[in-house]
C-alpha cells in the first residue's frame, strides 16, 4: 500500500464544538501536531487549518477542515488538488457511532456508515477508497437521540478512553504512514480496548 501524505481530522470549528463527540477526529489531528511541534496554520483556498509534520522520518500534511462537518469534503477535495495527493494516500479520522468509546480501528475503503463528513468525501472525491481511522464515541441508544450526542460533550470516564484510544492509534501511526497497514492494524486492534 502507498504511504501515507495527508491525514486529515473531522470536526467542527468552533470553541463552543471543541470538546465534543463528534471533533475526534480534531482531537486527534490536535494531539499529532502537539506531539510533533507543529501548529496549525489558516489556509483560505483549502478552507481549512494546515500544518507539516514528520511522521517516522516522512514528511506529512495535517488538515483540519473548518467548513463544519458536514461539508467537509469541499476542503478535503481541495487539499487532494492542490498538494496533488491521490486519496489512497490520505488517512481521515473521525468520530464513529458503532464503536464505544475506548475503541479505535482502522480501515481501508467500504461505506460511510452515515457519517456525514465522510458522506460529504464520498460526493467530493467519488469513492471511497482512502484510509479511516474510526474512533468510537458510543451510541445513545436510539437514533433520534444521537444528533444531541455527537454535539454534546463526553463523560469524563468516556473522554479518558477516547483520549487513550487516540494515544494508542499515534504509536501505530509511524507503520501506517509508512505503507504497513497489515501490522498498524494488528497491533492498534490487538491492544487494549
Amino acid at each position: 500500500m502507498a504511504a501515507l501524505r495527508l491525514i486529515v481530522g473531522l470536526g467542527n470549528p468552533g470553541a463552543e464544538h471543541l470538546r465534543t463527540r463528534h471533533n475526534a477526529g480534531f482531537w486527534f489531528a490536535d494531539a499529532l501536531a502537539a506531539g510533533e511541534g507543529a501548529r496549525f496554520g489558516a489556509e483560505s483556498k483549502l478552507r481549512g487549518l494546515a500544518a507539516r509534520v514528520t511522521v517516522g522520518g516522512q514528511p506529512l500534511w495535517l488538515l483540519k477542515p473548518t467548513t463544519f462537518m458536514n461539508a467537509s469534503g469541499a476542503s478535503v477535495g481541495a487539499a487532494l488538488r492542490y498538494w496533488k495527493i491521490e486519496p489512497e494516500e490520505m488517512l481521515v479520522a473521525h468520530d464513529d457511532l458503532d464503536l464505544p468509546p475506548g475503541t479505535a480501528r482502522l480501515k481501508f475503503d467500504g461505506g460511510h456508515g452515515g457519517q456525514n463528513g465522510l458522506r460529504d468525501l464520498f460526493a467530493h472525491i467519488g469513492h471511497g477508497r482512502f484510509h479511516r481511522l474510526r474512533l468510537g464515541i458510543g451510541h445513545p441508544g436510539h437514533k433520534d437521540r444521537v444528533l444531541g450526542w455527537v454535539l454534546g460533550r463526553p463523560s469524563s470516564q468516556d473522554e479518558a478512553a477516547m483520549i487513550d484510544a487516540i494515544a494508542r492509534s499515534l504509536e501505530v501511526l509511524p507503520l501506517a504512514v509508512a505503507g504497513d497497514f497489515d501490522e498498524a492494524m494488528k497491533r492498534l486492534h490487538t491492544s487494549r480496548d
